[in-house]
């Protein structure tokens, strides 16, 4: 069973009261793991984990030692709370040590719905047996993985704070391809109210991919116009909140770093229609009531039309900065100032072009002006005139996200939509992008 907010406070304030350390932070947390895992058309795997367990940190003149425990009875707690202390007087002095914070106050988000961590074993396998009958139905071959999570815990200083959340997120990816193994398509969506969670959408996508990418044909690589779909967008964007690290641009080690120890504060970076914000009150996308540090979460402009705005400070660089913390990010969200378009219309407007499905396998290749690389995957189309003329094979491709939402390479903006990337992450709200340019390097055997 997950904690409850009464029995959350109970165990901290248990272990608060074993520490004999200068300082203390202290958690406890309870999650729900269910999962149903489907290949080949067929049902799989299935089964539910449910655990509890805590963590302390404390600091002894200013040296500092961690500890964690899966039990949470009194003899493991304080065995816990033991090792932490030994560990402290054994550690170097830690430089970057700031009091734990005082009691804060903390705005509910609202990320929580009983159904979801409470899903129906029943209702779940009616639902993937559906999408394994489209599957038949469409003569494709599918797997895919349905789980959902639920998570409730606390945390609190020695200093006297404390705060307590839950959470729940239900998510379904699936692949399809062809017999032949030619064609592959893919769609992920997540929702933390299980009753959203389109799961034959989801399906039906994947095969739709599947079905429109057969005989796909060869194209140079180079530099094309292209349309992004909200997957891809996300699998290159999900994180890009978390980027605008302060230190990092203060010391010249980012992209928003200027020469001689400034930022680009204030610069426009993006496209004017572009703002990069986290809202952790936003009403599709729940984050954390609690931000970097612990500090109380507030909805917070990163990037707003297309501007610079803030840059994340943490509780040690703010102070060694004379500055003030940041209050996120907690979520990231993408969101355009001009009327959203369609996809339909994007391609519309496409002289020639490709569609982009979604990419994987992407790493960053230079931190300093953001550059990726990675791989087309499970869909690419040739768009000529205004229409998607054919399937095209994959590419490899190597692109700056500095370039790519720069002024003057952005077209259009479509409207944000909840999705995640598909090599993990948290969901996002981000829209499907045209732009004007975008690298591709080499050619991809990779279906």
């Amino acid at each position: 069973m997950l904690l409850t907010e009464k029995e959350a406070k109970t165990a901290t304030d248990k272990i608060l009261s074993f520490v004999t350390a200068n300082d203390a932070a202290v958690s406890v947390g309870s999650d729900k793991l269910s999962h149903l895992r489907f290949a080949r058309n067929a049902f799989l795997t299935s089964g539910q984990r449910m655990g509890r367990g805590a963590n302390v940190t404390v600091w002894i003149e200013g040296k500092r030692g961690s500890s964690s425990t899966n039990d949470l009875e009194d003899a493991s707690l304080k065995t816990m709370v033991e090792q932490a202390e030994q560990l402290a007087r054994l550690a170097p002095v830690d430089r970057e040590y700031l009091p734990t914070l005082k009691a804060q106050t903390y705005k509910p988000v609202g990320g929580y719905v009983e159904a979801t961590a409470n899903i129906s074993p029943t209702a779940r396998a009616k639902a993937v047996g559906d999408i394994l009958a489209e599957y038949e139905k469409s003569g494709v071959i599918g797997a895919g993985f349905h789980q959902a999570r639920a998570q409730a815990g606390a945390s609190a200083t020695k200093n006297g704070n404390f705060g307590y959340e839950r959470s729940s997120i239900v998510s379904l990816s699936t692949t399809t391809r062809t017999e032949d193994g030619t064609s592959s398509g893919y769609f992920l969506r997540s929702h933390f109210d299980v009753n959203r969670l389109d799961t034959m959408r989801i399906a039906r996508e994947a095969i739709r991919k599947t079905l429109e990418g057969r005989n796909a044909r060869r194209l140079e690589p180079g530099s094309y116009t292209v349309i992004l779909e909200p997957q891809a967008v996300a699998d290159l964007l999900g994180s890009l909140s978390f980027g605008f690290d302060a230190r990092s641009a203060d010391e010249g080690r980012s992209p928003y770093s200027v020469k001689g120890g400034k930022t680009r504060l204030g610069e426009k970076i993006f496209d004017e229609r572009i703002s990069v914000l986290s809202d952790p009150f936003n009403a599709e996308l729940p984050g954390s009531q609690s931000a970097q540090g612990g500090i109380p979460a507030q909805k917070i402009y990163l990037v707003k039309n297309g501007m610079l705005e803030n840059l994340i400070y943490t509780r040690f660089w703010a102070q060694k900065q004379t500055k003030e913390p940041t209050p996120g990010p907690v979520n990231m969200i993408l969101e355009t100032t001009g009327k959203p378009s369609t996809m339909e219309e994007m391609i519309a407007s496409t002289k020639r072009g490709l569609i982009i499905s979604r990419f994987w396998y992407i790493r960053s290749t230079d931190q300093r002006t953001a550059s990726l690389t990675g791989l087309t995957r499970d869909g690419v189309w040739f768009v000529e005139n205004g229409k998607i003329q054919y399937p095209i094979k994959n590419f490899r491709f190597n692109q700056s996200i500095i370039q790519m939402l720069a002024p003057g390479n952005v077209e259009l903006v479509g409207a944000p939509e909840r999705v995640g990337g598909s090599e993990g992450g948290n969901a996002s709200l981000l829209p499907a992008l045209k732009l004007k340019a975008f690298n591709f390097t080499s050619q991809s055997e990779a279906v």
